[in-house]
């Protein structure tokens, strides 16, 4: 059975606020959501979100992510994205044409699933591995625009 959003923020010892309610809410079902599509899905000032500001909600979230109630991924030339999937040591696949981004899950399980060559002296503890390429979807609309390519 899901925890509620405000057992989980309790769990964390963080105070259960509408707002961080929102923000968890928001998220379940929707993974890999950017602030704002949040801030659509929440509403902004005066709505049920409980009045959340552009900057109450990367605060939210920030305190969420150190609390490690969600998790926040940066893939190259997308804006940050956030998650529930935390603690497990996925992995992502991202879409070069249309931007889609899937999890999946570590082929070795534990964290860090690679070690640096070289350490330097830092005690590893997480890798992050990102794919790029193309999805299905995209990859069969390349291969319709292809030069030579009949369509209609």
């Amino acid at each position: 059975m899901e925890q509620s959003a405000g057992d989980l923020l309790k769990s964390k010892g963080l105070r259960s606020t509408t707002q961080r309610r929102a923000v968890l809410t928001a998220l379940r079902g929707h993974p890999h959501s950017t602030a704002a599509e949040l801030e659509t899905r929440i509403g902004g000032t005066g709505s049920s979100g409980g009045g959340l500001s552009r900057q109450g909600l990367y605060n939210v979230l920030d305190d969420l992510a150190r609390a490690r109630l969600v998790r926040c991924i940066e893939p190259a030339g997308s804006p940050a994205r956030y998650e529930l999937r935390v603690g497990d040591n996925h992995h992502h696949l991202v879409c070069r044409g249309c931007g889609r981004i899937e999890d999946i899950d570590c082929a070795v399980g534990s964290a860090p699933c690679l070690a640096p060559v070289q350490e330097r002296g830092f005690a590893v503890d997480e890798a992050e591995i990102t794919w790029w390429g193309l999805c299905a979807e995209c990859q069969e609309a390349s291969a319709g625009s292809a030069p030579g390519s009949v369509s209609g």
